[in-house]
């Protein structure tokens, strides 16, 4: 409060000299601050130099009040510093600072209204601040103004004011709003113009190269943003070294005796890829995969992940209107032929993960504690969150349950739990199996009930845990191949649809030989 009284009585103390000569105003006001900046404990006190500060502030402001540009660069200029230093060791006060800053505002002057906006902090006067800095063409003030507003339309017109000032964060931002929407056309040339002075924009124009299969161009920035600490970049590199990209026809055969060697291949899970930004995440599951020592006793295995030509496979995210995520997978009969695998992922760009007959769905933003619970879909577990109506009115139905027999999963029924096999099984496990409420036919007000108390993985993948009991259950899946469905009843149904009866006939005798493999 003393600084700002100050600088009221230095304003009243100059107020009859604001008609003077403007250059002779700055250069009295420069006089005093260089007094500031040469004095010293023996000739000055530190009451002086406050004094001599704020004299210097009113000669700019009555030489600002004349339009003097000069003026009103080096009173921002003052605060600027001050503020840097959050206003330790200098002669002027944060209550001080705002009030000429709040004059300079009043002259319309963009950069002070933006320093003030800072020196504000969040309250009611700061968004006009904001705003009046940002149609002053302060680059910053327009990206923050762009980043407050909830308006699509609003961010990008502000994010675009602010990149064409040349502002690398903003030309960043703007990139980043155009690869959201789908633009990678007008992304391109923003991430080229900041690639080399932003780590995570190399990466992107890296990933926007090797799209457009400039592969040595794309490697060079994944190279600048590894070194520069970028882990998706290293990650980048690493595939592109571990992994050759192939056609459907280029896919050899795989060994999978080489995997029984620690566990049984009941299923023979093959991992696909159709572009850089898929691969890496099919390795991290698979990666993922292979140090996950609850799985390890599991008789599945899964083989290192496929990396496909992009037009290898065609998906959707809302595939044949389904809502969720699918692909055409009848171009990988060929390659099932050669590799021999029983159920497939394929990792995609985009789609709610979920899993069809024999073929899980991912996209490249799912966890891969996601992975682990779609895989438990293969061997027959039912969510224990509320499922979809129309699911759960089958699922839920005390005498069609039968027909999923899901290992985690009963109902009510007239006279017990049905299946009441299953809650014998769980018995026979572990005695002491708790029977609780699961959440799996809430939508239908129909009860249901799972063997664990606990929160599990079919409730929450993130945060569920896999209770020794499931872990039992599902192996016992595994051996109960004739309820399973490999991707062999996926192409069945693919090839019969379309009226390739010979290929569809190829398939069921391969869904038959899967069901009741020869002993």
């Amino acid at each position: 409060m003393r600084g700002l009284i100050l600088a009221v009585l230095a304003l009243l103390f100059v107020a009859g000299d604001s008609g003077r000569y403007v250059p002779q105003l700055i250069a009295n006001a420069h006089s005093a601050l260089t007094r500031i900046a040469g004095a010293d404990s023996v000739t000055s006190t530190y009451q002086s130099n406050i004094n001599n500060a704020h004299s210097a502030y009113a000669l700019l402001w009555a030489a600002a009040k004349q339009q003097s540009d000069d003026a009103q660069a080096v009173l921002v200029g003052v605060f600027e510093k001050a503020y840097a230093r959050q206003f330790e060791s200098s002669y002027v006060s944060e209550d001080s600072a705002a009030y000429w800053l709040e004059k300079l505002v009043q002259l319309n002057n963009a950069e002070a209204a933006w320093l003030l906006y800072q020196v504000l902090g969040d309250n009611g006067v700061s968004e006009r601040l904001m705003r009046l800095a940002a149609i002053g063409e302060v680059a910053e003030a327009q990206i923050a103004l762009a980043m407050s507003s909830d308006l699509p339309q609003v961010r990008e017109t502000w994010l675009e004011k602010a990149a064409a000032q040349g502002y690398v964060p903003a030309q960043a931002a703007l990139a980043d709003w155009y690869l959201l929407h789908g633009e990678q056309t007008k992304a391109k040339p923003l991430l080229e113009a900041t690639a080399r002075l932003d780590m995570q924009s190399a990466y992107k124009y890296g990933r926007l190269l090797w799209d457009e299969g400039e592969f040595e161009g794309a490697k060079q920035h994944f190279m600048f943003a590894s070194q520069q600490g970028h882990e998706q970049a290293e990650k980048a590199l690493n595939v592109i070294k571990g992994y050759t990209i192939q056609t459907l026809a280029q896919t050899p055969s795989f060994d999978w005796s080489t995997l029984e060697q620690t566990s049984s291949c009941l299923q023979r899970i093959q991992p696909f890829a159709t572009s850089l930004a898929t691969i890496i995440r099919a390795d991290s599951l698979y990666k993922a995969y292979q140090s996950d020592e609850r799985l390890s006793s599991l008789s599945l295995c899964i083989a290192p992940p496929i990396w496909l030509t992009p037009a290898s496979l065609s998906c959707d995210k809302d595939y044949e209107k389904s809502g969720v995520l699918g692909c055409d997978i009848t171009p990988l009969a060929e390659v099932a032929k050669r590799v021999k695998f029983s159920h497939a992922v394929v990792v995609a760009e985009q789609g709610k993960a979920n899993v069809q007959n024999g073929v899980m769905y991912l996209d490249i933003s799912d966890a891969y504690s996601v992975f682990v619970h779609e895989l438990a879909h293969f061997a027959g577990f039912a969510d224990e969150y509320p499922i979809g109506r129309g699911m759960a009115k089958a699922l839920c139905n005390d005498t069609q349950i039968t027909d999923f027999m899901p290992p985690n999963l009963v109902v009510d029924s007239s006279v017990w739990y049905a299946p009441a096999q299953t809650v014998n099984n769980w018995l026979a496990i572990d005695p002491s199996a708790i029977i609780a409420k699961s959440k799996t036919c809430e939508l239908i007000g129909k009860a249901s009930y799972k063997p664990s108390r606990r929160v599990t993985f079919m409730e929450h993948h993130d945060s569920g845990v896999i209770p020794p009991l499931y872990l039992v259950l599902w192996e016992q899946q595994l051996h109960k191949q004739n309820i399973q469905r490999p991707i062999s009843m996926n192409f069945f149904q693919a090839f019969h649809h379309r009226g390739k009866q010979k290929e569809a006939a190829h398939w069921l005798s391969q869904y038959e030989a899967f069901i009741s493999p020869a002993h």
